[in-house]
């Protein structure tokens, strides 16, 4: 098995997932006693999480690189930036160093592509939801996105970064982020994108009226095939 770099602490709750849901599919796969060869770097999400102006990016993707090159240098063979937000410089990173970085969007558009899922709703934090680096990505597979909700991505951004990153879920949340998700299937699309590493916590991925795709769990998957060399 080859071994995988995950950047991480982007938050803590969502790296926690990434290393669960990676081992439990090496293990799937190997059986025994099998676990992933892993290298965490978990960052001090405090530094960057809430990056907005270019000099707060700038920042980001500086110590971002110095991470990914410390994993790099660590032995990687890949590396997964266990956040979407953070992909806004992901350009930037994997310019920084000589090992694929596996992004976040192209994994997801790979996935919906392949279900032939041409029309969907994008759904994250601000920046995920309104910002080019993301939905150009999905765009480029051949799907069609919903207009980006401002009211809906300002409530995230509060539900995220005030709830879901330290750890806290609410029943209040819960119900907010269900009835929404009602109301997008009503929109004529095939299904709907948690760009947002944190949000599973709260959506029932397997039990809704739409069909869900979850970022973090296709990125880790996508990290396992990296492992397993397939």
């Amino acid at each position: 098995m080859r071994k995988l770099g995950l950047i991480g602490g982007l938050s803590w709750t969502s790296t926690a997932r990434y290393y669960q849901i990676i081992n439990q599919a090496v293990y799937r796969a190997r059986g025994g006693q099998h676990s992933a060869p892993l290298l965490i770097e978990s960052l001090d999400f405090a530094d960057i999480g809430r990056s907005t102006t270019q000099a707060e990016w700038a920042h980001a993707a500086e110590v971002l690189t110095a991470s990914a090159r410390r994993l790099e240098q660590g032995g990687a063979a890949a590396l997964l930036i266990c956040a979407n937000s953070m992909h806004r410089v992901y350009d930037e990173v994997q310019a920084g160093v000589d090992i694929p970085i596996i992004n976040i969007a192209e994994a997801v558009g790979r996935k919906m592509q392949a279900d032939g899922i041409e029309k969907a709703a994008l759904i994250g934090t601000r920046n995920v939801m309104t910002e080019k680096f993301y939905r150009q990505r999905l765009v480029a597979h051949g799907i069609s996105l919903l207009p980006p909700d401002m009211e809906l991505a300002e409530r995230i951004d509060r539900i995220v970064y005030d709830e879901l990153t330290i750890g806290k879920v609410s029943r209040e949340s819960e119900r907010y982020m269900k009835s929404e998700l009602t109301d997008i299937a009503k929109e004529q699309v095939q299904a709907a994108i948690l760009a947002c590493t944190e949000l599973e916590m709260i959506v029932d991925v397997k039990a809704n009226v739409l069909p869900i795709y979850d970022g973090t769990s296709i990125h880790a998957r996508a990290g396992v095939d990296v492992i397993l060399g397939e």
